[in-house]
């Protein structure tokens, strides 16, 4: 039967350290991915809320545009292109739309939607398009969407995602992973 996944882009269809060489050259820095523990990066680069929140406003469509897919993730989709049908929903805004719609070009994803929301509540667009799983990178994301929907959420492992999660939250390390789980769920044999 075919269901509707509902898919965050960032962190997740690409890859989580598509941002670091950006810090790490705007901010003089030399961060990894292992240096992320939480999901804000004001405290890491050291600079009140306002300057960092303009320094990425500049820097968002450059880094969309060249973000490097996750893992596996390409593959992983081609496989379920067709079969069920992919909202990709992200809180970028609504202005990335043709920067995002490009991307997706270039790396040959194809999608049955895009719904850039501007805000990290990702519930009401998850309610609107009735998806039946998701899959985020953000913990609190995760758990929200999981508790309100009352549907399974996909959680990529990162370093900033680590706090415990609620059955109903499944933490996958891959695109590999989360395509297993998701197969099974599909045929009734949730893991």
């Amino acid at each position: 039967m075919k269901k509707r996944f509902g898919i965050d882009i960032d962190g997740t269809v690409t890859h989580p350290t598509s941002i670091i060489p950006y810090l790490n050259k705007a901010f003089n820095m030399n961060i990894t991915l292992d240096d992320i523990k939480q999901y804000d990066l004001t405290p890491l680069v050291n600079l009140p809320e306002e300057e960092f929140a303009e320094w990425f406003l500049n820097i968002e469509p450059v880094i969309y545009s060249e973000s490097p897919l996750a893992e596996g993730a390409k593959s992983i989709l081609e496989k379920w292109q067709g079969k069920h049908e992919l909202y990709f929903i992200s809180a970028r805004g609504n202005h990335l739309l043709d920067v995002t719609e490009q991307w997706f070009t270039k790396h040959g994803i194809v999608y049955d939607h895009i719904e850039l929301i501007g805000t990290h509540d990702k519930i009401d667009a998850a309610k609107k398009y009735k998806v039946d799983i998701f899959f985020e990178d953000k913990h609190d994301n995760a758990v929200m969407i999981h508790e309100e929907c009352k549907i399974p959420v996909i959680l990529f492992d990162t370093p900033y995602n680590r706090e415990p999660i609620p059955n109903g939250v499944i933490r996958v390390n891959n695109w590999f992973e989360a395509y297993k789980w998701v197969e099974n769920w599909l045929r009734g044999e949730e893991l």
